[in-house]
């Protein structure tokens, strides 16, 4: 069994793959973009232009030769594709943040998704009153893999960085939270770990909050690894 210790002040999520399970709906959304100009998407660029990414990046990277006009028609199928589809929630991922919340730790989303999108996972989730902060994809000019949509969450928070835990299923956005200098668990596969993260599991089936008489609080995962969190008082 592994124990980390880590004083924290809140835990932050990514929303894509993270509290939703939305690769299937990106992926066509953005194959469907392709297809409309007779282009084709790579696996390649799935990973590296696609998940985690904000949509402009994408534009940038795959869509840069179509005129203005075009690039907007592509923004715009893939905001309709994604504001309007069905999600299934990633297994007991509203369980432990009410949990957290009901513990006494502060939580926030960190997404390059837009606010549309935000609020209607969340009342999916039926977690608004659990959150804390939010960090979306217009509140940053550099988007994941930088490290500024995790450094403002914490500046939002009025804590350092460094207190804040972060669940993230993506290459670029554990190396924006691993950037930012938090303590970041991956989402899905353990190749994440070479990209900085602590610890990967596939979901959050398993993971228990347990206040401890101490004062502090536990995360246990899984996989045997248990995560010791002595909270912070939050800014008055």
């Amino acid at each position: 069994m592994s124990h980390f210790t880590s004083r924290i002040a809140a835990v932050l999520f990514d929303m894509d793959g993270v509290l939703i399970d939305s690769n299937a709906v990106i992926e066509n959304a953005w194959n469907e973009a392709a297809e409309m100009y007779g282009k084709t998407i790579s696996k390649d660029d799935i990973v590296k232009h696609i998940h985690g990414q904000p949509g402009p990046h994408t534009i940038r990277s795959l869509f840069n030769d179509l005129p203005l006009s075009d690039r907007q028609k592509v923004q715009a199928h893939i905001i309709d594709a994604e504001n309007t589809a069905n999600y299934d929630p990633i297994p007991d991922v509203a369980k432990l943040i009410t949990s957290l919340h009901a513990a006494g730790i502060r939580v926030g989303i960190v997404t390059s998704g837009w606010r549309e999108k935000i609020d209607r996972v969340m009342n999916m989730l039926q977690i608004q009153s659990c959150i804390s902060v939010i960090v979306e994809r217009d509140d940053v000019a550099r988007g994941k893999p930088f490290p500024d949509p995790y450094l403002l969450a914490a500046e939002r928070l009025a804590i350092p960085a460094g207190k804040t835990i972060v669940f993230e299923d993506s290459r670029s956005g554990v190396t924006s939270a691993v950037s930012a200098g938090t303590f970041c668990v991956g989402i899905g596969s353990e190749e994440l770990i070479a990209c900085g993260a602590k610890l990967a599991i596939p979901d959050f089936t398993g993971v228990e909050v347990i206040p401890r008489q101490e004062g502090d609080v536990a995360i246990s995962f899984c996989q045997g690894h248990v995560l010791i969190m002595e909270k912070l008082a939050a800014p008055r």
